[in-house]
């Protein structure tokens, strides 16, 4: 059973192109010489991984054909890309601080305004939206967005009701809030998700500053944080911390960067998650609850200006390490689990896009290690935002307000 949040991965780009220009469609094979790291370019540091395929392993080619057509442009600036459950898709636009409604070939159907003001700066603004799990019958939506506190802002989750004709938001209320409030635009997450018992996993960034950066590790922030809350907005019954003195009771997991990508595994129901690192040392991480993932502690990365981060440490006991991490890194933004068998070689692989890698990362996952990666549409030369799996197609949109589909030829 695929998320509830989304589900559309995105596919495999190939070398090895036929280019059919049929509306900006592609047809594609792909052939190539699979073995070596699709990653050539120098890592940032001499860091040695924790154990074998963590990081840089062997490069892998689709070789089912397939087809890319851009289905959509002129958005604005897409930052998530959802379906619905009858299949059409909900995009926001993180500056404008709209919904719209896209069908499967990229029509704009709906425009949605009547969401609070969005802090629209920086990395700021409409950011994630997720579907009730009920939502055929209650249309309640969740979002999350950059809301202004004073003369500060933080990361905060709402909710409200889709109205019949499909053009505003009723009765819009903020449920959460990642406290403590900063004076940043950078780094607020966020993903928002609903596990199979009906309950929001949200991801929130530690805002970028020195001052957010340290509260990543403690429990009484909510920065750098995976939480698990109800449709209330309260704390989730079964929570790590939910007893704990001095924790907030919502948190699942703690010690993250700016994690902007989340999604569940189809079959086994593992929850995978992918955030920024600094100068390299981007993660893949396996989510378990009360887990420490050991940001700013640990790192793979250094700092943009070349200065180490703490004590360069890369591994100290009871600090969670990364299933897989890059160096150079991928930018990762928005993922999704293939949960079809449209493309038999691509079920259950996870698809990350890349912003300023400027394509599509394939992952091969077994056993819960990384076990082949393939770089997908590096030839469109876009900051793939988000990507999402629907009934055997992949959808990504990007950072150009442009619109991808792909599927089987």
């Amino acid at each position: 059973m695929t998320s509830l949040r989304k589900t559309l991965a995105l596919p495999t780009c190939v070398k090895g192109i036929l280019l059919l220009l049929l509306f900006g469609c592609g047809e594609q094979t792909a052939k190539g010489q699979p073995g070596a790291p699709v990653e050539t370019k120098l890592a940032n540091t001499n860091y040695p991984p924790a154990f074998a395929g963590q990081t840089r392993i062997k490069g892998i080619a689709t070789t089912t054909p397939y087809k890319v057509e851009k289905i959509a442009s002129n958005m604005g600036r897409p930052w998530a890309v959802v379906p619905l459950p009858d299949g059409r898709l909900l995009v926001t636009d993180i500056k404008e601080g709209t919904m719209k409604i896209y069908d499967i070939n990229g029509t704009q159907l709906k425009k949605i305004t009547g969401l609070p003001p969005v802090v629209a700066k920086g990395q700021g603004g409409l950011l994630d939206v997720a579907p009730d799990p009920n939502f055929d019958s209650n249309r309640l939506l969740y979002w999350s967005f950059a809301h202004q506190v004073g003369d500060s802002n933080l990361m905060a989750v709402a909710k409200g009701r889709l109205s019949a004709d499909e053009t505003t938001i009723e009765n819009p209320s903020i449920i959460f809030t990642a406290t403590p409030k900063l004076k940043s635009n950078l780094h607020f997450g966020s993903r928002l998700m609903f596990d199979k018992s009906g309950y929001l996993f949200v991801t929130s960034g530690e805002r970028s500053n020195l001052d957010g950066r340290v509260q990543a590790p403690l429990l009484q922030s909510g920065l750098g944080k995976v939480f698990r809350i109800t449709t209330d907005g309260k704390p989730a019954p079964g929570n790590p911390f939910i007893n704990q003195a001095n924790a907030m009771p919502e948190i699942w997991s703690y010690g993250h960067r700016n994690p902007q990508s989340l999604d569940m595994h189809p079959q086994t129901g593992d929850l995978w998650e992918a955030e920024f690192g600094p100068r390299g040392g981007d993660e893949l991480n396996l989510i378990k609850p009360g887990k420490n993932y050991g940001w700013p502690t640990i790192t793979y990365g250094i700092e943009y200006g070349g200065k180490k981060i703490g004590d360069s440490i890369q591994q100290k006991d009871g600090l969670e390490q990364p299933v897989y991490y890059w160096d150079p890194v991928l930018s990762p933004s928005g993922m999704s689990f293939y949960g079809g068998n449209a493309i038999p070689e691509w079920k259950n692989n996870l698809f990350i896009g890349g912003l300023s890698s400027m394509h599509i990362a394939r992952l091969q996952i077994e056993n819960q290690r990384v076990v082949g990666e393939e770089r997908l549409l590096s030839d469109k030369q876009e900051r793939f935002r988000d990507v999402a799996y629907f009934n055997g197609m992949l959808f990504a949109v990007t950072d150009n307000g442009n619109m991808y589909k792909i599927s089987k030829q």
